[in-house]
């Protein structure tokens, strides 16, 4: 019989982000039902996935009532479909399906940690965040980071054992797809021209969800500061305002708006990326910066804070440049000196490219992928928990042993 597959994410954006491709892939092997919180009927075949659609209210925020009510679907859904296999992504997403398939009994239960929320917090915030990532990790079988400095966080705050947790291939959450982000000088032009902006000027981009988290106040300060002593610099942030900071950006950059431009939302982030000449994430948590090998394939250098995860997707000095978060005159400066030369810029976005394309392809990651869900259905029986000491073997030993680096 061919086995059955539940993934379960909390938005529209993760999916269409992160999971596509991996979806398409899976159709080959899998029954695949997708756990999303949408309102759109026809959204897994409007991008081309072949999968049943349980459309469930999972919210980013904490609402008591209504996540039970959401628990209780997911173990309604999960007894009745008797899945082999369960994958998570996102904390809430991921708290509510580990739990779910544990009291469902799934064999296979999988959470993708991205980073943690509680990494920025303090005091009580930081304890009872930090608390339920551990319980999603226990009541997981087996976990994955997108990056090697997250797992060795995770590990070292004893969330969850370094035997229970791997990072596939070189890293990210579904590599990138060097045939849609590349160069492309045409584009570039096109979309400037949309955005009023000037080809001769340099233009500065964000790309994720507005928060404070994100460093982006630092950012909006920063450029303010440059856009003081040169006319020709742009700022373009692109991603949902989860904290209505765009008023704040606004008046931090009052003497600048004309240069400072908005996206609210882009299904195709690539054509912001061509028009612009630096990525700039300063953010103060982050699992990898998945934007960062994006930007990078399409020849963008990265400006970023330097934190766990962002490490692993900027090679400071050769595809970008970093300095210490919450660091504004680091920030700055890192910017004035890549704009000052076309010349760096050109180079760091050569190598940025290179490695992009050598070293996070998606093809490797999808491969990736469905090879772990294979290695652990294995040595998995049937509607049976998978064990630790499995996972620690699985660890330990085959996953070492595949030549695309999981569990690196």
């Amino acid at each position: 019989m061919t086995r059955k597959a539940c993934v379960v994410v909390a938005s529209e954006m993760t999916l269409r982000t992160f999971l596509v491709a991996q979806l398409v892939a899976m159709q080959a092997r899998y029954d695949i039902t997708v756990v999303v919180n949408t309102a759109n009927p026809a959204l897994l075949e409007e991008l081309g996935v072949i999968a049943r659609l349980e459309a469930l209210a999972i919210q980013r925020a904490i609402a008591p009532l209504s996540d039970l009510r959401c628990l209780a679907r997911l173990i309604r859904l999960m007894r009745r479909e008797r899945f082999d296999l369960v994958h998570s992504m996102t904390p809430k997403a991921g708290l509510l399906a580990m739990v779910a398939a544990w009291i469902a009994r799934v064999p296979v239960r999988i959470h993708t940690f991205t980073g943690q929320v509680w990494a920025t917090r303090t005091g009580i915030a930081r304890a009872a965040l930090k608390w339920i990532d551990t319980a999603m990790a226990r009541a997981a079988t087996f976990t994955l980071a997108d990056s090697q400095s997250q797992r060795s966080f995770l590990a070292s705050e004893g969330v969850v054992s370094a035997s229970k947790i791997a990072v596939l291939a070189n890293g990210s959450v579904s590599g990138v797809d060097a045939t849609r982000f590349r160069p492309d000088p045409v584009r570039r032009g096109i979309v400037r021209e949309s955005l009023g902006v000037p080809m001769t000027d340099v233009v500065l981009l964000f790309v994720g969800r507005i928060n404070r988290d994100k460093g982006v106040m630092d950012l909006a300060r920063a450029f303010a500061i440059l856009a003081d002593r040169r006319a020709d610099i742009r700022l373009l942030m692109v991603g949902p305002d989860e904290e209505s900071l765009t008023g704040a950006i606004r008046n931090v950059c009052s003497r600048h708006l004309a240069r400072l431009h908005f996206c609210a939302y882009a299904n195709a982030p690539e054509d912001f990326m061509t028009a612009s000449d630096i990525l700039c994430l300063p953010s103060y948590r982050e699992g990898f910066g998945t934007v960062i090998i994006e930007a990078a394939a399409v020849g963008l250098p990265t400006v970023a804070s330097r934190i766990y995860g962002v490490v692993d997707a900027v090679v400071d000095g050769k595809t970008g440049l970093l300095h210490e978060p919450a660091d504004l005159d680091g920030l700055a400066g890192q910017l004035e000196r890549l704009m000052s030369s076309p010349e760096l810029r050109r180079s760091l976005g050569a190598e940025a490219r290179a490695r992009a394309v050598r070293d996070f392809s998606q093809s490797t990651m999808t491969s990736a992928v469905l090879d772990v869900y294979s290695r652990l259905l294995d040595v998995a029986p049937r509607k049976q928990t998978v064990t630790s000491t499995g996972a620690a073997q699985m660890a330990e030993g085959s996953f070492r042993a595949e030549t695309q680096g999981v569990g690196k």
